[in-house]
């Protein structure tokens, strides 16, 4: 239960890795020549500051812990004003990394650059760790999103699961690799990688394969096999989104399938995010799993018909 009855529908959302995006939208992308284009923005991002703007939209307080550093720090965190965000964060050193999106109206493609992220200063985990304690009883839920910058140890993660659970909150993870494995211990109740992801932390060397149309069956096999440890090991439900094909989820005896909604994309990037969003607050409302999956769908599908990242209007 949360610390107080204000906290009932709030979310302590971790993003360690946050990002300035930069949106460029195309007529035509002509490769290896000058394009020009007058249709552009830019906004502060990250899965979990994606995550939170979409929070914000649907009606819950997200509070938004981070690490900054940098000179764009100030500019970033006057983005994040501007889109009435609840930032927590602490200083890294560490300049914010800048990505960006490149949509090919043409193609209907969305092309996206991605710089990996300085390292954060020593005690930065530190600090990060004091302030997650301080934001906790906040909160009723904590989601962990994404990446964490170079030079955070590689138990920060699992260290806040196991914290949140300690308190008895609801934890929520997008994460991938040994953050998401050494997090499954502390009962999370939803794990939503995307299918690139489950197949990195836990079949590498298969991923290829495994994408193809003639690895459709052997994939399945793997998130249903998965799907159903997580449910009965560590008490999780398992959702995978697989970009404009059908999501799959394990529904407590078997694997289901969701479809996209079929919709004019414009900037998929944040789609995951609304969706995490969406099958989030679902449970939080007494859903099924079922039910949370397609509210999880309906926000990403509004996502992806917008412009800006992480966003539903």
């Amino acid at each position: 239960m949360p610390d107080d009855p204000g906290s009932a529908r709030s979310y302590l959302v971790v993003c360690l890795n946050p990002v300035i995006q930069t949106t460029l939208v195309f007529g035509r992308l002509a490769k290896g020549e000058v394009n020009r284009t007058s249709e552009y923005r830019v906004d502060p991002s990250g899965k979990g500051i994606n995550a939170a703007r979409v929070l914000g939209q649907v009606g819950r307080r997200a509070i938004n812990l981070t690490q900054l550093g940098g000179p764009a720090r100030d500019w970033f965190l006057a983005m994040c004003g501007a889109d009435g965000l609840e930032l927590r964060w602490v200083e890294s050193g560490a300049d914010i990394r800048f990505c960006s999106t490149i949509v090919d109206v043409a193609d209907g493609s969305a092309t996206e650059l991605v710089e990996e992220a300085r390292p954060v200063a020593e005690g930065t985990a530190g600090r990060i760790l004091a302030e997650f304690d301080r934001i906790l009883p906040e909160a009723a839920t904590v989601m962990l999103s994404g990446t964490k910058a170079a030079g955070f140890p590689a138990g920060v993660m699992p260290e806040m699961a196991r914290r949140a659970a300690g308190a008895g909150k609801r934890i929520i993870l997008d994460i991938k690799g040994r953050d998401l494995l050494d997090c499954l211990p502390f009962r999370p109740a939803v794990v939503k990688p995307n299918l690139e992801e489950l197949l990195q932390t836990y079949a590498p060397d298969k991923a290829g394969a495994w994408r193809s149309e003639a690895g459709e069956a052997a994939m399945r096999d793997l998130v249903a096999g998965i799907g159903r440890e997580y449910k009965e090991r560590h008490g999780a439900w398992l959702v995978v989104t697989r970009g404009d094909r059908p999501s799959l989820f394990w529904d407590g005896s078997g694997l289901r399938e969701c479809p996209v909604l079929p919709v004019a994309v414009l900037n998929p990037i944040g789609s995951g995010d609304s969706f995490n969003v969406g099958v989030a607050t679902a449970l939080e409302d007494g859903a099924t799993i079922a039910e949370a999956v397609a509210e999880g769908t309906r926000l990403g599908s509004l996502n992806a018909e917008r412009l800006k990242p992480g966003s539903i209007i």
